[in-house]
């Protein structure tokens, strides 16, 4: 694991220097401890940190190949970099290390940027070849490690984080439209960032740029999930299923463990995570290190199920109980992040690693699992939206929502007043405008109200959502929704809050559900075998069956959660009420002091759950006065 960054002067540009590469390098330090290094020459400038965990002693970077006319700089993991060696080494070419970064300098030699059909792992990385003047960026197909990148002053600039780009003295400006598509989801989804011309890379994609062409190249896929067709797996009974998932799963689980390094595990006691510990420990010569974390606020508590599954695999366990000093952490994640991020279960991921990284640099995570086997509660929503929409309009349209409108709000875990709310705002939808407003913080109606008089985007945020539903064909509803989430929250919420919180605490963690061959098998198996009725992850519990005890692989779906509505109302009070006051709103000059004010007023009293809103509020407001006022 790697931070990674560099510069290409484009067309007739000045030469690159040591001291840009450098001081863009320096900002990835947490990312890779262990050691750095540079790759300067001419118009190009590679950069990169080191975490050290395959080849500990000889992994150093950047990488070339034999006669230094391919450069290479890697973040991630090759997991099947050992296979790739051995083919290439009777191809001819040789090696002087054992690391999986230079096996990516002889596989391009054979086979240019189609080599990135051959790997097996999480990577974003960056390959210069001196003999074409061509430098190759390409990001892993689920997105799992990130790619920012942008064009100033005549140069491609790159990094895995946006601080690096805001080293080398790219512009820091608001992107409107980033912010309209913000405060509807909590996270800026792709390709867009918080900063005006800096993109993400999406996942999947490659972009090729020829150092003599001064317009920036447009990034291309190379990857996407398999068309829905009527596969194999259809004519299957659950058994069979069952039976070759618990296969997959497993050969997922043991390539992801290829490491020089012990490893450990995240353990939240949920099935995603207890599958991949069990199938861990199968693999494993020793007991499993595995970390859960827990609140003192009963019902948002998991620790339990995760001792549970710990005793029943006799697990190394550690369990944190999270009682930090929020505000600290807040400002934290405002660091580590470089853009507005209001996923408040970042809060806990930021804990849980920070625990983690005392003992090990590895942790194997359950993430993923409810995009790829049918796990999320909007599922079920889905399921009852569809009878919904077939009830009289009387209903629909007054006497039901006017009942839920009337019920008192709750700080709980499971706060159900706020999920009825949301299910009788959005459900006579049509399915894909529904299933994305599921998601939804701010409606446009609430944007319009937070804007007030000021000039904003008359833009629709869900459309990108529905296209994306549109585009993915066949007759199966559930498995286009999932791809949906796939290609939108996995990759810019779930996948960004892991990569950041565990790489602020230089820990490396790894998605074995997200391998990229068991993606595509369980995106053609039939969604009545992902949601059964109202049961979620019908498939899964089969294989959680047969490796845990009953009572977690039976446990109805819970999600992780964070009290941010408790928080909000006791020790982030004064800072929720200090950047949301009506000086710091009117001083930024981005929202409406008095829609502002309307929120929190409602929050505190209690006659409104307007937590969500109010911690993305929060978080863009330190984001602004920090990267944008350079307060």
């Amino acid at each position: 694991m790697c931070g990674i960054c560099g510069k290409l002067a484009l067309g007739e540009g000045d030469p690159v220097s040591e001291a840009e590469i450098r001081s863009m390098r320096d900002t990835l330090a947490h990312r890779g401890p262990d050691d750095a290094g540079l790759h300067v020459s001419g118009r190009i400038g590679l950069g990169a940190t080191r975490l050290a965990i395959i080849d500990v002693e000889g992994g150093h970077q950047p990488v070339s190949n034999e006669d230094g006319s391919i450069w290479v700089v890697l973040n991630g993991e090759i997991y099947n970099h050992r296979q790739l060696r051995s083919s290439l080494a009777g191809e001819g070419h040789r090696f002087i290390s054992n690391s999986d970064t230079e096996v990516l300098a002889h596989l391009y030699e054979e086979h240019g940027p189609a080599m990135l059909d051959r790997l097996r792992g999480m990577f974003a990385l960056a390959l210069w070849d001196t003999r074409r003047s061509r430098l190759v960026l390409a990001r892993d197909r689920l997105g799992i490690k990130p790619m920012f990148y942008t064009s100033c002053d005549g140069a491609l600039l790159f990094g895995s984080e946006i601080k690096a780009l805001l080293a080398a003295g790219t512009p820091r400006r608001l992107d409107s439209l980033a912010l309209h598509d913000y405060l509807s989801f909590d996270y800026v989804p792709g390709p867009r960032t918080m900063f005006e011309g800096i993109r993400k890379l999406p996942a999947g994609h490659v972009l090729v740029q020829e150092a003599d062409v001064e317009q920036l190249a447009t990034p291309e896929p190379y990857w996407d999930y398999p068309p829905q067709v009527e596969a194999t797996q259809a004519a299957l009974d659950a058994p069979s299923l069952t039976s070759e998932l618990l296969q997959r799963l497993d050969d997922a689980v043991r390539a992801t463990m290829v490491s020089d390094v012990p490893l450990g595990a995240f353990l939240s006691g949920g099935l995603d995570s207890s599958v991949v510990v069990a199938l861990m420990a199968r693999h494993s010569e020793r007991p499993v290190r595995t970390f859960a974390i827990g609140f003192k606020e009963r019902s948002y508590n998991e620790l339990p199920h995760a001792r549970i599954v710990a005793q029943h695999l006799g697990t190394d366990h550690e369990e944190i109980l999270v009682e930090p000093q929020v505000e600290d952490v807040v400002h934290s994640l405002v660091e580590a992040f470089d853009e507005p991020f209001a996923d408040s279960s970042a809060v806990a991921t930021f804990a849980v690693s920070q625990a983690a990284a005392r003992r090990t640099k590895v942790v194997l995570s359950g993430d993923g699992g409810d995009e790829v086997f049918g796990g999320y509660v909007i599922y079920q929503a889905d399921r009852l939206a569809r009878a919904y929409r077939r009830l009289p309009g009387f209903l629909t349209e007054g006497a039901v929502p006017a009942i839920v409108d009337r019920l008192p709000s709750s700080d709980s875990k499971m706060s159900w007043d706020l999920k009825l709310r949301r299910f009788t705002l959005h459900a006579r939808r049509d399915p894909a405008r529904a299933h994305a407003s599921w998601r939804v913080i701010f409606t446009e109606e609430m944007k319009q109200r937070l804007y007030g008089d000021r000039p904003h985007p008359q833009r629709d945020s869900l459309a990108s959502s529905v296209r994306l539903f549109e585009q993915y064909g066949g007759d199966d509803e559930l498995n286009r929704f999932m791809y949906m989430d796939a290609r939108t929250s996995l990759v810019d919420d779930m996948l960004t809050k892991v990569d950041r919180t565990s790489m602020a605490h230089s820990l490396e963690v790894r998605v074995p559900l997200l391998d990229h061959s068991l993606v595509e098998w369980m995106s053609l198996v039939p969604s009545r075998y992902k949601v059964r009725r109202l049961e979620l992850k019908y498939l899964l519990r089969r294989v959680g069956a047969q490796l845990l005890p009953k009572q977690i692989a039976r446990r109805p779906k819970a999600g992780f959660h964070v009290p941010v509505p408790i928080w909000l109302k006791g020790e982030l009070a004064p800072l929720l009420r200090r950047q949301l006051g009506s000086d710091v709103v009117t001083r930024q000059g981005v929202f409406d002091p008095t829609a502002v004010d309307q929120l929190v007023a409602e929050h505190m009293s209690g006659r409104r759950d307007h937590s969500r809103n109010l911690w993305g509020l929060l978080m863009f407001s330190l984001w602004f006065e920090r990267h944008i006022e350079g307060r």
